[in-house]
């Protein structure tokens, strides 16, 4: 009996491939189709990726007719006609095309930041309700144990065994399991309404009671090296440099004088003239401060991602440590707890004499109590896999 409560509690930590994951990973694909969040910030960038486009055009042509009349009426009207178009300076336009490249692929990042995001909640969702799940079958057998003792303590009591402290101490048990359960199940229910929000309004079931598989976690070094070459919030940071990098580029681009050219044609005193027009703009106030303004905030973006990396070196730490804790904790709680027995000794005891029902209840307390904790920290062991891991999302 011990080693078959021993490989239990094992799988239960180390748990095999199987439904569980397929199960998260199809509601995950769910949440990415269904979620309004999700279809409401991709329009959002997707309108952000449209305004990038829209310094790449021309300037507009402009076009002009002037009527003049003469006074006094001998000298004649005048007529002037133009169209004229403005540029930039040749270089410009090669610079917004590659500012605008960077602006797209910083959006792209961003959306996949709030993409990740809202994966990583419905995850930790998912979660809770395979632990409310598992607490739960738990629930109902320690339920259906404690009811039965029950009943043969009423039993007893009308044979005269017992008395009617020792059943009411067993009607407490129960009603304090039951009171549990029902608690268990509106906590359930309280996550599968946020997991619904999340799926876009649509019902999600999870009747898992296995959680997923886990990743072989590597050494500290070599997991937040991938962290960092994959997580999208850092290249955010990355890329963000590379934006304002560009943009210096294409303000000292657009500090060149701006060309005008276009075509004039005027009639006066019954004499037409045509001919080419050129004009030159000199950028003397109108840019001016604008390429410092943007080196300001270049240094503060390098010093802004050299800060980010810092931190989310020392919160992967963390989260590494937490997973050190917790998985030594739960081999220490499997063993004990497989090697306990508690139950079948604790009965054997009662039904034999040796302890009253109120030690009974009360040793049933620590055992109770030693495996919740047990349960409570396996899936904060998950949740944490699951925030280290996010960039696989």
């Amino acid at each position: 009996m011990k080693i078959i409560i021993i490989i239990f509690l094992g799988i239960q930590l180390f748990s095999l491939p199987g439904l569980a994951q397929n199960n998260i990973d199809t509601i995950l694909k769910q949440v990415e189709n269904n979620s309004k969040s999700i279809s409401a910030n991709k329009k959002y960038w997707d309108a952000k990726r449209l305004g990038y486009k829209t310094n790449l055009s021309l300037y507009d042509p402009q076009v002009e007719y002037d009527y003049l009349w003469g006074s006094p009426a001998i000298g004649g009207n005048q007529q002037d006609f133009s169209v004229t178009q403005r540029l930039d300076f040749p270089t410009a336009y090669k610079r917004k095309k590659e500012f605008s490249k960077e602006q797209i692929t910083q959006s792209a990042i961003q959306e996949s930041v709030f993409r990740q995001d809202i994966l990583l909640e419905t995850k930790y969702v998912v979660l809770e309700l395979i632990y409310l799940n598992k607490k739960y079958a738990e629930l109902n057998r320690r339920f259906t144990h404690t009811e039965q003792l029950l009943i043969n303590y009423e039993k007893k009591l009308d044979k005269g065994d017992v008395i009617i402290l020792d059943v009411n101490k067993a009607k407490l048990q129960l009603l304090n399991i039951k009171n549990e359960v029902a608690l268990n199940q509106n906590e359930k229910q309280i996550a599968l309404t946020k997991l619904a929000e999340l799926n876009g309004g649509i019902t999600v079931q999870v009747n898992d009671t296995l959680f997923p598989a886990l990743p072989l976690i590597p050494d500290f070094e070599t997991l937040d090296s991938t962290i960092e070459a994959n997580d999208p919030l850092i290249k955010v940071y990355e890329q963000e440099k590379l934006v304002l990098q560009q943009q210096i580029s294409l303000q000292k681009a657009m500090n060149w004088p701006k060309i005008e050219a276009g075509y004039h044609s005027q009639g006066i005193l019954g004499q037409t003239y045509k001919g080419f027009h050129a004009g030159i703009t000199v950028p003397l106030w109108e840019n001016k401060n604008k390429v410092k303004s943007t080196e300001a905030s270049l240094d503060h973006a390098i010093v802004d991602a050299d800060r980010h990396r810092l931190e989310h070196r020392m919160e992967n730490k963390r989260l590494f440590e937490q997973l050190e804790v917790r998985k030594n904790a739960m081999q220490e709680y499997v063993v004990l707890l497989g090697s306990l027995n508690n139950t079948e000794l604790l009965n054997k005891a009662l039904r034999l004499g040796e302890i009253t029902i109120t030690q009974y209840f009360l040793d049933q307390a620590y055992y109770f109590s030693a495996y919740d904790q047990y349960m409570r920290m396996e899936k904060e062991y998950h949740i944490v896999v699951a925030e280290l891991y996010k960039y696989k999302l």
